[in-house]
């Protein structure tokens, strides 16, 4: 029943990949996934092959109803997903405040949701301190933060060091303790990668979950409407089966019964 969401204090630093593909990974080991989408860009159902024409999603349902499995939708990758839903500007400041003054709105239904044992929520959150973040603050059992091996997030490797990118409070600096990062689109051959992933590396020791290969086959994946490691895209795909499997480590989680391969080897990855 844990519940892991990937944050990051920009956005366009690849979040929703990540989370897409690390969700249909768990779900290929054999866990019970729900992938649940709280950033307004509602793309996380794209990733797992919804039709771009279901607009209807579960948050942009919340201020009429907190009713989770009428929004619940299923993916050939065998996880469900509650996409956000299409909302208009306004519907979503509207969204914001109701989530300020009654963050229960949306703790509650998560936590339905993570009274099965068995289950594994996670979570694709908006760029960057959100109502919707602090509502499921209490809740989170893991928060990984995804930058890019670029300067611009060179200069935010502090915030996540020292907790600043949840915001101020006790539970945010709880859960900040708990946080681990990822490096996406790295890049050995280019310094100033390279200088980034030293810099992360330096900052945060074994909270560097993982990093994530520049891989051109990842853009070819998603321009086909596939996972990157459904496709087997080369260096991108075993870092990202990688990723899977250390947020497996990082949650203490058993292999399910029944699962005996892993999932490099579902897909046709190398162990």
């Amino acid at each position: 029943m844990p519940l892991v969401a990937f944050v990051s204090p920009k956005g366009g630093v690849g979040k929703t990949t990540i989370a897409a593909n690390v969700a249909a990974l768990l779900a290929a080991r054999g866990h019970d996934v729900i992938g649940l989408d709280l950033d307004p860009q509602n793309a996380l159902r794209m990733h797992l092959g919804l039709s771009i024409r279901d607009e209807d999603g579960f948050a942009s349902g919340l201020p009429r109803s907190g009713a989770w499995h009428a929004s619940l939708r299923h993916t050939s990758y065998g996880l469900g997903i509650l996409p956000h839903g299409s909302m208009e500007p306004r519907q979503a400041l509207d969204l914001s405040r109701l989530l300020m003054d009654h963050p229960e709105v949306l703790a509650d239904p998560v936590r339905e949701m993570l009274t099965d044992p068995r289950r594994i929520v996670v979570v694709d959150t908006p760029p960057g301190p959100s109502p919707a973040l602090s509502a499921l603050l209490p809740l989170l059992d893991l928060a990984v933060v995804v930058l890019l091996a670029d300067g611009g997030s060179a200069s935010l490797i502090p915030q996540v060091a020292d907790g600043r990118f949840l915001g101020r409070g006790t539970m945010a600096a709880r859960v900040a303790e708990r946080a681990a990062m990822v490096l996406n689109q790295v890049d050995l051959d280019q310094p100033l990668s390279a200088a980034v992933l030293d810099m992360a590396h330096d900052a945060l020791g074994p909270r560097l979950l993982g990093v994530v290969a520049r891989d051109p086959a990842v853009a070819e994946a998603l321009a086909d409407r596939r996972l990157p490691v459904e496709v087997a895209a080369d260096r991108a795909a075993e870092d990202l089966s990688m990723l899977a499997e250390a947020v497996l480590g990082r949650l203490s989680l058993p292999r399910p019964n029944g699962a005996t391969q892993s999932v490099l080897h579902q897909w046709g990855l190398r162990r």
